[in-house]
């Protein structure tokens, strides 16, 4: 499986920037975060840190958080809102606040929602990949931001698609390369793919778990998340690739997309459901 860049929307983004005022980019939203962060403890088997948001977002039916990405003390949760969209949230770990921008599809008269599941983010550099299901692949630009009306706003930059049918139900960074999976529960598949960064084909096999959420690889080992519904909490698949064995209530109920931050050398992810909604830290080391 390939896969292809389309067109930049450089023109798009140039003439929204324009319409705005320019660009304002990463820092700006960094030094304006307006929401914040809980410590907290979620219910899990594993030793972890846990946050949550504030107490709108924690109870919100409309939008519900998917993929997540931590570098550092920085981190970014993707959620959607069916029928009205997409937005991401930029997270400092550090002085626990972040802030909702809209992920935005700019046109020639200005932009629109982006209306897509968001079921995982990579972000690397400057670049942040948005899972798209059938779609691929959404890269964004976080130099890109700009100050819209109501707020700040993300445009995407361009789309990768793939060459065979794939769902894009998460990505994630690991690797030195992007990890992306299916979702599937009966009578789908449920396959993973690596992809370096520099470029070729994406690596794809059957991933053997159901209900699979997201999944990262570090040094050739595999780390997948699974749901089982808003009750019971999830579990996390580790092992060489066809090999992978269950580590059961590993995570809180509604585990989503995972991350990994090479620099702690801790796994993320965030949960989905109202009133059980967490950003979850556990060392990967648990995971043997």
């Amino acid at each position: 499986m390939d896969l292809t860049p389309t067109s930049e929307l450089a023109a798009e983004i140039d003439a929204l920037a324009e319409r705005y005022g320019g660009r304002v980019g990463l820092d700006a939203v960094l030094g304006d975060l307006d929401r914040r962060l809980r410590r907290t403890v979620a219910p899990c088997l594993t030793p972890h840190r846990a946050w949550t948001w504030d107490r709108v977002d924690r109870a919100d039916r409309g939008w519900w958080p998917q993929g997540v990405s931590v570098v550092g003390r920085r981190g970014a949760v993707s959620w959607y809102a069916r029928g009205r969209g997409s937005r991401v949230s930029l997270l400092d770990l550090g002085t626990r606040r972040y802030r909702h921008l809209p992920l935005v599809l700019p046109t020639a008269g200005g932009f629109e929602p982006l209306r897509i599941h968001a079921g995982g983010l990579a972000w690397h550099g400057d670049l942040l990949h948005v899972a798209a299901t059938r779609a691929g692949l959404w890269v964004c630009d976080t130099r890109d931001v700009v100050r819209g009306p109501g707020g700040y706003l993300l445009p995407v930059r361009y789309r990768l698609r793939s060459s065979e049918p794939f769902r894009f139900s998460f990505v994630s960074h690991a690797d030195e390369g992007l990890v992306v999976g299916e979702y599937g529960n009966t009578g789908g598949t449920s396959r993973l793919g690596h992809l370096p960064l520099g470029g070729g084909p994406v690596d794809v096999h059957d991933g053997g778990v159901r209900r699979a959420q997201g999944a990262v690889r570090v040094a050739g080992r595999w780390y997948v998340t699974a749901s089982h519904g808003p009750r019971t909490p999830g579990s996390v698949w580790s092992g060489p690739t066809g090999a992978l064995r269950e580590h059961r209530w590993a995570l809180p109920m509604g585990p989503e997309d995972l991350a990994y931050d090479e620099s702690s050398d801790l796994l993320w992810t965030v949960t989905e459901h109202p009133h059980r909604r967490w950003l979850v830290a556990v060392r990967r080391s648990r995971f043997t």
